[in-house]
């Protein structure tokens, strides 16, 4: 059934107390970032740190999930323990359509728990369960253990922290059904500090689709065009990974710290290398025919035993980029290894990698020793990486617990800044040139995905200051509304402004479909406006001098225009924001 509000369930995880509300404003926020952001203005402390047991953490949905393929996306937000100012983190797997099913538009978490426990939402089961035993556990363990506690059909979800989150690393992140991850900005760090080891969705109720002719047409034709055509082929034959060899030819792949945008080496960790020797198949989120997500296989052996097992492993460009290229490891097994290490601990495997690539070269040029990072460390040593990826997890020195703070707050106490490859948070793997590191540095999220910078970057014409400020704002505005819906991003080419419209009006939203525009200019300035008032100052981001010296396809990195873009782009952050020329939000 359609409605006007918004369901949502607010949990307290200090009492044990819940509340199911009807909150207004589905035609203004749409869903998704939106109602995030509507939820944090309502249930957020902007004045309060990032721990503070009153700090909402926050899952939405949209309002096409479970309608149409591919709106399979949940927006998690929080105040991230990175910057601690207002942040977003998006993931697929089963818990956008489990939150559907159980009757959900978004659940808010607050308060912290007195013993580490597991919260059980369905549609007629709220629950906060002790679940200490499992504290200190790593994911993998935790997942089966959970599974086992809880078992459903394909419509239950499980989100998961591993130690790296029970020690609130700034890097943890939150796992989503085994393949799938809130990633970025440290949503893990979020749910251990209250003491939450994992969430359970069950998703044990239903939804009734539309019965009119309408939506089946637009239903039948969008599932077609992503399985009918070759817009969505890509994410399913090699997936992501296609990436490692288009850019290194473009000489925009980030190698060894960014010392380099190509080399010849990357022949062992390309998509097509991956796809012949380790790729053992391919899953999809819920409500995805598309299938994008590449599960190889690592062979571990126990010789007291003398046997071996085998692991399922998924991995995706920006894995193979942070774990791989970033750290000269030039072998898809021995990346497939490492992505395993991380992802048992619950790191970030993009900051963890481009942190771990940080602290090589800072130990190759002396800033720092093997004393602090426990062992020598050295551009392709995968043996090396995989202690020390456990080691930046669970905080083994002050070094490391430094670390796991960002490579920048490293590099600010060791030494080193000139060479750390952050943009607001550690890059992603697109060395493309100047609007791609402007566009990460100061985006909302700090994330490739908030603009498509790196494209702008590769156009042949290039472009002016003005042209790339314009195209920025422009397409952040065109995705902050997908993510409303909650889409995955990689369909964007099939949710077009007017099949969306044609999407919502099949299932009753008409007043969304009529002012798509509009609603998304609303978010994108809400959202930045939450971020500002959190204390966030364009101004203040620094592009590393790293980011100066790259030289792609097209040249060297045109500093001038770097940092009038950066300038330009800031004003324009403060406008959508609501800030005056000449203020600066505060």
């Amino acid at each position: 059934m359609i409605r006007d509000h918004f369901r949502v369930l607010v949990v307290d995880l200090s009492t044990g107390r819940n509340t199911i509300t009807a909150m207004d404003g589905r035609n203004r926020v749409a869903g998704g970032s939106g109602l995030a952001a509507l939820l944090f203005e309502q249930f957020g402390l902007p004045d309060r740190p990032w721990d503070d047991p009153g700090q909402p953490l926050i899952f939405a949905i949209g309002p096409l999930t479970g309608y149409f393929p591919l709106m399979s996306k949940t927006v998690c937000a929080f105040k991230s323990p990175y910057h601690d100012q207002y942040a977003e983190s998006h993931a697929g797997g089963r818990s956008a359509l489990s939150l559907r099913f159980a009757d959900y538009d978004a659940l808010v978490i607050r308060g912290r728990a007195k013993l580490p426990s597991a919260l059980i939402v369905g549609s007629r089961r709220i629950e906060v369960k002790d679940v200490h035993y499992l504290w200190g556990t790593d994911l993998q363990v935790a997942g089966k253990t959970l599974r086992r506690m809880f078992p459903g059909s394909g419509h239950r979800s499980i989100l998961r922290i591993g130690p790296a989150g029970e020690r609130q690393s700034p890097m943890a992140c939150i796992n989503c059904d085994s393949y799938r991850h809130f990633g970025r900005l440290g949503g893990g760090a979020v749910m251990g500090a209250k003491h939450l080891k994992a969430v359970v969705i069950l998703g044990d109720g239903s939804f009734p689709l539309p019965a009119n002719r309408e939506y089946a047409k637009v239903f039948d034709r969008v599932h077609a065009d992503m399985t009918g055509t070759d817009m969505m082929s890509k994410y399913h034959n090699l997936g992501t990974p296609v990436n490692v060899r288009g850019l290194n030819d473009l000489e925009s792949l980030p190698v060894r710290n960014l010392q380099a945008t190509a080399d010849e080496g990357v022949a062992g960790i390309t998509g097509e290398r991956f796809a012949e020797a380790a790729l053992l198949r391919n899953a999809a989120c819920a409500g995805c025919p598309v299938g994008c997500i590449h599960i190889g296989f690592v062979r571990e052996r126990f010789r007291e035993e003398n046997r071996y097992i085998y692991r399922q492993i998924s991995y995706d460009y920006e894995l193979i980029f942070a774990l791989g290229s970033m750290l000269g490891v030039m072998d898809c097994f021995e990346v497939l290894k490492l992505i395993d290490a991380a992802e048992k601990t619950g790191l970030d495997i993009m900051s963890a990698g481009v942190a771990l690539a940080w602290a090589t070269e800072a130990q190759d040029r002396g800033v720092i020793s093997a004393r602090e990072t426990l062992g020598p460390l050295a551009f392709g040593n995968s043996s090396a990486y995989q202690a020390a990826l456990h080691d930046l997890a669970l905080g083994s020195n002050e070094f490391y617990r430094l670390l796991s703070r960002g490579a920048m707050k490293a590099a600010e106490h060791y030494g080193g800044s000139d060479f750390a490859c952050v943009l607001g948070q550690e890059m992603a793997g697109y060395a493309t040139g100047p609007v791609f590191f402007v566009a990460q540095a100061l985006g909302f999220r700090h994330s490739h995905l908030d603009t498509g910078g790196y494209a702008f970057d590769q156009k042949p014409s290039g472009g002016t200051v003005e042209d790339a400020v314009r195209f920025l704002v422009d397409d952040e505005k065109a995705r902050v509304f997908l993510t409303s819906m909650v889409a995955c991003l990689f369909a964007r080419g099939v949710y077009s402004g007017e099949v969306l419209a044609d999407c919502l009006n099949s299932v009753g939203y008409r007043g969304l479909a009529d002012n798509m525009d509009g609603v998304a200019s609303e978010i994108q300035g809400m959202r930045w406006g939450m971020r500002l008032g959190c204390g966030y100052r364009p101004e203040n981001v620094t592009i590393p001098k790293r980011f100066t010296e790259v030289t792609t396809r097209r040249g060297p990195i045109d500093q001038e225009f770097l940092e009038d873009l950066k300038a330009a782009y800031g004003r324009r952050i403060l406008e959508l924001g609501g800030a005056g020329p000449g203020e600066s939000a505060g």
